[in-house]
């Protein structure tokens, strides 16, 4: 027990007040200690800074990759023209006349990640099936269709009402077929 410093009454321990003078009683208080000095904290928060710097250079250092970077490649719009191979399954299959403005029967789009020769595959599937003529075209050469797909299509009409004719020939051998003008 510890005495009042103002009255000079019994306080006991972890006792905040005096119950004879109402006087906060100095030292810990039920809320804990007084706040310790800013150096005293300081310095183990420098050294936790210090462990912690040193935990993520350790960390990067045994994560690092010893073999050489690989390059990101990333196309961003149209195409460039690349000279094909030929190839005998290519032969039957028609190009889309340089310049031209024209109506046409889209088979299938297919993304030009999963390659030309998928595409050639589609033409080749429709032609054998009955379809004439059937080509490809690089999408990304032509102001009216979306960039960055090998579009199978068939047949070139001058008016849409054309196209329109053939597109039940074209739908019984690619359901979802559907009339495109390609202008470039």
């Amino acid at each position: 027990m510890t005495r009042c410093p103002r009255c000079n009454e019994h306080v006991a321990a972890g006792q905040e007040y005096c119950l004879e003078c109402g006087l906060r009683v100095p030292g810990t208080s039920r809320l804990g200690p007084p706040p310790v000095e800013g150096r005293r904290v300081v310095i183990p928060l420098v050294i936790g800074g210090l462990v912690a710097v040193a935990g993520a250079a350790l960390a990067i250092g045994l994560t690092r990759e010893t073999a050489t970077a690989t390059t990101i490649v990333t196309a961003t719009g149209g195409s460039q023209a690349v000279a094909q191979p030929a190839t005998t399954t290519t032969s039957q299959i028609t190009r889309w006349p340089d310049g031209t403005s024209a109506w046409t029967n889209v088979l299938i789009s297919v993304p030009k990640q999963e390659g030309r020769d998928a595409a050639i595959a589609q033409a080749e599937a429709a032609r054998r099936r009955g379809l004439e003529p059937v080509g490809i075209l690089d999408s990304s050469l032509y102001a009216s269709l979306h960039p960055g797909y090998w579009v199978v299509f068939a047949g070139i009409y001058p008016s849409e009402p054309e196209a329109a004719s053939q597109l039940r020939d074209a739908k019984a051998v690619q359901r979802t077929a559907r009339t495109q003008r390609v202008s470039g």
